[in-house]
């Protein structure tokens, strides 16, 4: 197949383009386009194996927690130098710095950008002075983005309402998807009549994981036959991240099932009968969309991105955020359900994930605007388009 385009996507880390975003670098290429990743390198670059010609360049200056503008300056120059070595069609931004640097970089080197915001993170979470340089930095960047996708319809309301963005550049989309054959209903395997409910994700507060314990230890004195497992890592570098000692103390008072980051969480999905996200926002979250995929009920929060993947009452129920009360009333409400009345709001899920969240629908999207953009770039290009910088 004739190659048609170099398209460039940046991350900042290498784990996010294996566990997010070979899917869709799988059907550019598959359309006739070459791929090349520039990320920080780490194990996951066994991502290539999954390409037939896919390429990774190393960056070097990304410090993506950092707050120093000497490393984000680095950071910037290091693009624009491997911009114009690799002279790419289009380049595909992801996550905050990439988003904010690559797109200036993109813009200097003449290089048409769409972004892709895949969460607010911690900075518009915690208002402060950080936000508001992001939200500075944010303005001044999108201002030469071709399009803005958002992961779901409040971020991109959001960035709209601060004129963050242009609204005829913004798209929302619904997150990166699931892969709907992988994850789907197993067998449990479990045989007893205990109710379960599984917490997965990052061991952050902004996660909800201080809700879902403090949730989980008031059913238990209202006599909720169900045990309470966490599945997820510590995250060290994060801000929100609870501390080792604290997950000690969970664990060693038994209030919860800690079974720590594990590489395949279908098994103990497929045990599980409810799926606990109680986030306080997100992009889309991707646990609870697996959960829905293997057909499981669920609880999260009504939240930006969250609130999106429940009917209320038909497939599971939201919470308000950093309601431990109402957390608790619900999973006391699905200890008084049947097995099988959980099961049938199980199969609305799976029906939900199938018809809305699958990967191959939101990949098709994302394409089109891929391909939207170049043919727009083609016909600049008639016009004299030249960049900003040389």
């Amino acid at each position: 197949m004739k190659t048609r385009a170099k398209i460039v996507v940046v991350a900042n880390t290498t784990w996010n383009i294996y566990n997010f975003r070979l899917p869709l670098l799988k059907s550019l290429e598959e359309r006739g386009y070459q791929i090349v990743v520039i990320a920080p390198l780490d194990e996951h670059i066994i991502y290539l194996n999954e390409l037939e010609n896919g390429s990774h360049l190393p960056i070097h200056s990304l410090n993506r927690k950092g707050m120093s503008p000497f490393r984000d300056v680095l950071f910037l120059f290091e693009l624009l130098r491997l911009y114009r070595r690799e002279k790419p069609d289009l380049i595909i931004h992801y996550t905050i710095k990439p988003n904010i640097y690559g797109n200036v970089a993109a813009f200097l080197r003449g290089i048409p950008s769409i972004c892709i915001v895949t969460g607010l993170g911690y900075s518009f979470i915690h208002n402060g002075w950080i936000k508001k340089v992001t939200d500075a930095l944010y303005r001044l960047s999108f201002l030469s983005a071709k399009k803005v996708l958002f992961e779901n319809e409040d971020d991109r309301a959001l960035f709209i309402e601060n004129n963050l963005s242009r609204e005829i550049q913004s798209v929302a989309t619904k997150g990166c998807g699931v892969d709907t054959e992988y994850f789907k209903p197993q067998i449990r395997r479990r045989t007893d009549n205990r109710k379960v409910f599984i917490f997965i994700g990052r061991l952050l507060y902004d996660k909800g994981i201080t809700e879902f314990v403090a949730a989980a230890r008031k059913a238990r004195l209202y006599d909720c036959n169900a045990d309470f497992w966490v599945l997820g890592e510590l995250d060290d570098d994060n801000l929100a991240a609870v501390s080792e000692e604290l997950l000690t103390d969970w664990i060693e008072t038994g209030v919860i099932k800690y079974y720590g980051n594990v590489s395949d969480i279908r098994p103990y999905v497929a045990d599980a009968d409810v799926v606990v996200l109680p986030s306080y926002r997100e992009g889309m979250p991707r646990a609870i969309l697996e959960g829905l995929a293997m057909g499981k009920a669920v609880i999260t929060t009504d939240a930006a991105g969250c609130r999106e993947t429940v009917e209320e009452g038909k497939n599971g129920y939201l919470v308000p955020v950093k309601d431990v009360v109402k957390l608790t009333s619900v999973m006391q409400h699905f200890c008084d359900m049947s097995a099988e009345e959980i099961i049938k709001m199980g199969a609305i899920s799976r029906q939900k994930a199938v018809g809305e969240f699958d990967q191959a629908i939101i990949n098709q999207t994302i394409v089109q605007i891929v391909e939207q953009t170049l043919a727009e770039k083609n016909t600049t290009n008639e016009r004299s388009f030249k960049p900003a910088i040389e």
